[in-house]
């Protein structure tokens, strides 16, 4: 029962189990009861999005440097209580429960799922390949 790692509005795999979207805003025009049929996502979870500040900084990063400063920034984020709680939480549920965690970004590399992705796998989380 990993955790899968996915992109929001991507077709649904089998086996994905309940959609969490961890992004900031909900997906433009599309009405909230479509969300989930539209494989957006099942339930919102903004608290697991960059800050808006980040979000931008993430998406004009053009350079190493730029997008470095972003993971940092991130992680910094991620490690306050609320968050980090939200991930421990998340990773005990990977061992008994299908779920998938997600963004609307085309390349997880440069994404902020990619630092979810290491930080649930650092607290134990089961993820899928």
């Amino acid at each position: 029962m990993p955790i899968r790692i996915v992109r929001l509005g991507a077709p649904r795999e089998r086996g994905e189990g309940l959609r969490i979207g961890t992004v900031r805003r909900p997906p433009r025009g599309v009405p909230k009861a479509d969300f989930a049929r539209r494989d957006f996502y099942d339930v919102w979870l903004p608290a697991l999005s960059p800050e808006p500040a980040l979000v931008t900084m993430a998406l004009t990063a053009k350079d190493s440097r730029t997008w470095n400063a972003f993971l940092r920034k991130f992680r910094a984020q991620m490690s306050k209580p609320g968050a980090a709680q939200l991930l421990d939480l998340l990773a005990a549920l990977s061992h008994a429960s299908d779920f998938s965690v997600g963004c609307y970004c085309a390349d997880e590399a440069r994404c902020h799922r990619s630092v979810l992705r290491a930080l649930l796998e650092q607290r134990g989380a089961r993820m899928a390949a």
